[in-house]
């Protein structure tokens, strides 16, 4: 679906947002996400499979560059669900946002690329450099710990905004020492620079800045329509428990049907950066709060940035609930 005619759809006005489009027993979903397998592994994973279909749910499917723009969207009431990473933790705590489930945790799926030839080959020599990456996303919550890790503060360094294509472009064209990146732009990197070096991912930090990415909703929608949430969640479960149980399998589907430009080994890679736990894990990291703390370490650094005045705690956005009673 092009974004002209998401705008076209949105339209629709405020009534259509009260509930989901529903034919007979299936609902309609209009959902945003980002086309990285961290994302949208258990989407595409679930569509191939039937795994929504089975739960009698429909998507439109919106994609979008980056995590900025797919909140925003949320925010502006184009969307009924999103899917993304860190990023989530940027809307929630500022109220009215419900996130109800996790696709995994970003163990290394950011990553610092540097080039020697620039005369970058460690963290001591990125001091006054410029460093590319997308403010507000996984990227930035890693690189801004990646440099505190290693005596560095963020105003040691001029962070260059943008999109990652553009972020990596500029890597790659030599405009810049330095980028903060996201699989898969790492293909790219590697295979545009050979000289560039990897000189951390944020799997150097797990657990203790773990970043989950997950499905939001706004509150009073996800509030009226639980039964539909559950179905959406059975779904994902059984593309989720597909994914661990199949990883080479599907990791040529999702390059096969979806990720075309990358390699199989790319997607193995990719998939290897993401810490996935079983449905019935997950119960357990739910339950016991570790989810809840780790959205709100997230959360935390983006009050911090962006300067949210009253942010709402992650106790009170992420309802585990409707997970628990349904899987």
């Amino acid at each position: 679906m092009s974004r002209r005619r998401l705008l076209a759809g949105a339209a629709l006005g405020a009534a259509a947002l009260a509930s989901p489009a529903i034919a007979g027993d299936r609902v309609r979903l209009r959902l945003g996400y980002l086309h990285v397998v961290a994302v949208d592994g258990q989407i595409l994973t679930g569509l191939d499979r039937g795994s929504f279909d089975q739960q009698g749910i429909d998507f439109d499917l919106v994609e979008f560059n980056t995590g900025f723009e797919v909140v925003q969207a949320m925010a502006a009431g184009k969307l009924d669900v999103l899917s993304a990473g860190g990023v989530i933790s940027s809307l929630l705590p500022r109220g009215g946002y419900t996130a109800f489930l996790v696709n995994d945790i970003e163990i290394a799926t950011a990553q610092l690329w540097v080039r020697p030839d620039k005369g970058v080959r460690a963290f001591a020599d990125l001091r006054g450099k410029r460093i590319a990456t997308v403010r507000m996303t996984t990227a930035h919550i890693f690189l801004d710990r990646a440099l505190r890790a290693n005596g560095l503060a963020p105003a040691d360094v001029e962070i260059v905004n943008s999109n990652m294509s553009a972020a990596v472009n500029a890597f790659i064209a030599g405009e810049v020492p330095a980028v903060a990146l996201w699989v898969p732009f790492n293909i790219v990197v590697r295979d545009k620079v050979p000289g560039a070096v990897k000189l951390v991912d944020a799997s150097a930090y797990y657990p203790q800045s773990a970043v989950v990415g997950g499905w939001v909703a706004r509150q009073e929608y996800f509030a009226a329509n639980r039964d539909v949430f559950a179905r959406l969640i059975r779904g994902w479960a059984d593309a989720n428990d597909h994914m661990l149980r199949n990883g080479k399998a599907v990791a040529g589907a999702l390059q096969k049907n979806h990720y075309p430009q990358a390699s199989v080994a790319d997607i193995e890679e990719a998939l290897a950066a993401q810490k996935m736990f079983s449905s019935r894990e997950w119960k357990r990291l739910y339950a016991d709060g570790s989810v809840a703390r780790w959205l709100q370490q997230v959360s935390d650094f983006f009050a911090t940035e962006a300067t949210i005045a009253t942010a709402a705690p992650a106790t009170q956005y992420f309802d585990p609930s409707l997970y628990l009673s349904t899987i």
